[in-house]
């Protein structure tokens, strides 16, 4: 994620999703279990849908939307 951006900002730690280990994607928040990256799938929804993001990841719609919900809730 962009330095300054929003997504930035938030306490990924408290997301259950996602995870950070170091040496993982070099300490990327990631879905957990696998080396997504959470700001590849921001990034992919800004012009694909929802059904094509999850076509081209190997996430489950419940995780990008745990991810969309807690993104979405004032911290």
């Amino acid at each position: 994620m962009e330095a300054g951006s929003p997504m930035t900002s938030l306490d990924w730690s408290q997301c259950s999703a996602v995870e950070s280990i170091p040496g993982k994607v070099s300490g990327a928040w990631v879905f957990r279990g696998t080396r997504v990256p959470v700001s590849a799938i921001f990034e992919n929804l800004k012009c694909s849908s929802l059904d094509e993001v999850l076509e081209n990841f190997p996430v489950n719609r419940e995780h990008i939307l745990a991810v969309l919900d807690f993104a979405a809730t004032p911290q």
